[in-house]
């Protein structure tokens, strides 16, 4: 393996930047500390007198206090210094070009003693290759009960990944108060990949030779799609030692090949090929999309729904989808949010490798597939046309979808008048072969109304068996239900729950089924509460999907438990068979998309009392 000097240089400039109120703009001074002495000596004087004789210490920063409650921001101006990273610091910054308070937050993150204990080897004290991969305003998505002050002030959210571990931590930083609020620790995940990342990987498969070889040419530079899109390979480092690897694509007339590149160790693992499928022909319309219409309205603040004696906010993230919390029915609580943190699709059954999409905004996020129109309300009705409840649904496709190597899909809540609700997400094709097994990461968690926990309980064919312990379940065609189609169901302690029906294509959507998975564990803030990072990786074909890695034993008697639904799809490209699957077909001489979808997701069932 090759090693890697993680020791990045200690910064060489003490930048100064001006703060009016709460909008910071680089004041028109960077010192160079190793100029001479009479460049400094002048500087120094003047800055002393404007920050009040040296009342504070330029190695301390200033801290500039957020505004007491009640109380107007003032817009008195004041000086701040964004501390250099300590000397000591081991962990290698972001290697793109930086605004003046990225820097600050990354500085303030890598300071952290807490950080900086993260990523060092709890035996040895060695330090472990860590790097900063992002740093975003933190959202509103990004703030949870252990954050919560950052609703209040400035923060910003910074993604340190450490390539020993394959962990992520995300900092939340205050930078008003220059401090860390909150660090949640994510094993087994990774954060969107830097753009110097995504260009490294890219070089290793365009001059790889393998590549040449099984194109037949050398490719241009720029030819790989998908290059920052994270995989797996089953039997490689990226499965077996859990490294961090991502699939640059070069797309055919009728198939593509696959670059399988490891960035940890900075190689090519594999090429292989997908066959596409027949493809029509005709290339999409294109079509002006207001994204950062939608970035202001959709993903900046939530929005509030009430409808039918059902009230929630809903709110697009960064990466899980289109996220719905505070959810409550004729007063009662029903669940504190649900979402849907990851798609994972694989490709050949032998070899298993394939993609890991996270889905939601058209800008500054770390989405694969985005958003690209508003979350759509509408209602639901019956045969006899009579209103019977209402949906919401969220489309995220790639521009040049349907066309292969390019993907659509589509988010969808319903809610019933009589107390029902679904949480639905399908696939609307093509992908990059006929092959594709494409698993649905929803995180759903629940809350009771008095307050207390939840009891879990599965069907066995007698009676309802409870679950006493963190555990998952894989349902198969033969797995006992009720005769209503019951398989699961949690209870309050006031007695009031819900039943949960699996899909069996029972739905009237031509569903095929779930056949999923679903894990209970016991409900952490810093266990999803927050937006979440691609968790675990695209292609295991048993029960390590990712939530797994939740799940230590705890009880989940009567506690605030967390379900994740994971069902298993595949796609089918048969003439008269399409699922999963979509094509350009001539209608009335004109190239038209049609669509074969392939729907999931379970249906919540009131208890009656």
């Amino acid at each position: 393996m090759q090693a890697y000097d993680i020791m990045p240089q200690a910064l060489s400039t003490t930048q100064l930047h001006f703060i009016d109120g709460l909008h910071q703009t680089p004041l028109i001074m960077t010192q160079q500390i190793r100029r001479s002495t009479l460049y400094l000596v002048p500087i120094l004087l003047i800055l002393l007198l404007l920050t009040g004789c040296g009342e504070k210490n330029a190695s301390e920063g200033v801290t500039v206090s957020a505004p007491a409650a009640g109380k107007t921001p003032s817009t008195e101006s004041a000086f701040i210094i964004i501390p250099t990273l300590s000397p000591t610091n081991h962990i290698l910054p972001l290697a793109e070009e930086l605004n003046e308070k990225q820097q600050l937050a990354q500085n303030i993150a890598l300071n952290s003693p807490l950080v900086q204990k993260l990523t060092l080897d709890v035996k040895t004290g060695e330090p472990l290759r860590t790097e900063v991969f992002g740093i975003y305003p933190a959202r509103e998505s990004d703030i949870t009960s252990e954050s919560a002050s950052c609703a209040n002030t400035t923060c910003y959210r910074v993604d340190v990944y450490n390539w020993a571990l394959n962990a992520t931590y995300v900092v939340m930083v205050d930078i008003i108060n220059q401090q860390v609020v909150n660090v949640d620790t994510m094993p087994e995940t990774s954060p969107e990949l830097p753009p110097y990342l995504v260009r490294e990987a890219m070089n290793i498969a365009v001059n790889a030779p393998e590549v040449e070889e099984a194109l037949g040419f050398r490719p241009d530079p720029d030819a790989p799609t998908m290059a920052g899109v994270k995989t797996s390979f089953n039997n490689s480092a990226c499965e077996l030692s859990h490294h961090l690897c991502v699939a640059p694509t070069f797309e055919m007339k009728d198939k593509a090949l696959w670059a399988i590149v490891d960035l940890t160790d900075k190689k090519l693992v594999a090429v292989r090929w997908t066959e596409y499928g027949d493809f029509s022909g005709g290339l999409p319309t294109e079509e002006t999309i207001e994204r950062q219409d939608i970035f202001e309205k959709y993903c900046r603040q939530s929005h509030e729904l009430e409808k039918n004696g059902w009230r929630m906010d809903y709110i697009l993230t960064a990466s899980d989808g289109l996220r719905l919390s505070n959810v409550s029915y004729h007063g009662k609580p029903v669940l504190r949010s649900v979402k849907l943190v990851d798609y994972h699709v694989s490709y050949s059954k032998q070899d298993q490798f394939g993609y890991s999409d996270a889905i939601g905004c058209p800008m500054f996020s770390s989405a694969a597939v985005v958003a690209m129109s508003p979350p759509e309300i509408g209602p639901i009705t019956d045969n006899r046309g009579q209103e019977i409840g209402f949906y919401i649904n969220q489309d995220f496709v790639h521009p040049l979808w349907p066309q292969p190597c390019n993907y659509r899909y589509n988010q969808r809540y319903e809610f019933y008048n009589d107390g029902r609700f679904r949480v639905m997400a399908a696939n609307l094709g093509r992908g990059c072969g006929n092959d594709a097994v494409y698993r649905f990461l929803y995180r759903i968690d629940p809350v009771a109304p008095d307050g207390d926990g939840q009891t879990f309980a599965q069907w066995d064919g007698k009676a309802w068996k409870p679950w006493e312990v963190e555990q998952w379940f894989k349902e198969e065609d033969d797995t006992p239900v009720t005769s209503q189609g019951y398989l699961y169901r949690f209870t309050n302690s006031n007695g009031s729950g819900y039943y949960i029906q699996p899909n069996h294509g029972q739905f009237g959507d031509d569903s095929r089924g779930d056949h999923a998975y679903t894990y209970v564990v016991r409900h952490h803030p810093d266990e999803g509460d927050a937006d979440m990072l691609t968790l675990g990786t695209c292609c295991n074909t048993d029960f390590r999907q990712g939530p797994e890695v939740f799940i230590n034993g705890e009880s989940i008697v009567n506690e605030d438990i967390v379900i994740w639904y994971v069902p298993v799809v595949e796609n089918d490209d048969r003439p008269g068979h399409e699922y999963c699957w979509a094509d350009k077909v001539v209608e009335n001489g004109m190239y038209v998309t049609k669509i074969w979808p392939c729907w999931s997701g379970p249906m919540f069932v009131p208890l009656k009392r």
